[in-house]
């Protein structure tokens, strides 16, 4: 089991999901090459708005968008400290975030850190 994981909640407009992939698999590629265990990228398929909250409503999706969730893991927080500190400098990817044509909107996304607490 990772010991630990970052997570992601990403609105991307309909029309930039290819897009979309193609960033993710340069940066996810790059997590790996930098150390992470694993990477998942997942397009929404039965998220609905909730009453108080709800994926949609985490990102104010709009209509023309679809929420992407995504998750590395890693073997600890401190192997994913590491590991995200290698990947900002790496001149790849600081390549991608010079460059101005973000698939999404990244003032909306959500991500953070957590600590697997059950895994059966």
């Amino acid at each position: 089991m990772a010991g630990y994981v970052d997570g992601f909640v990403v609105p991307v407009p309909k029309k930039n999901v290819k897009a979309y992939l193609a960033m993710a698999k340069k940066i996810d590629k790059l997590w790996i090459k930098c150390g992470a265990l694993s990477v998942m990228e997942c397009v929404a398929d039965d998220v609905k708005p909730g009453k108080m909250t709800s994926f949609p409503q985490s990102v104010k999706l709009k209509k023309d968008e679809v929420v992407v969730f995504s998750y590395v893991t890693f073997k600890s927080r401190k192997h994913r400290d590491a590991v995200n500190k290698k990947l900002m400098h790496d001149p790849a990817m600081i390549k991608m975030m010079d460059e101005d044509d973000m698939p999404f909107d990244g003032m909306r996304m959500i991500w953070g850190g957590f600590k697997p607490i059950l895994k059966l």
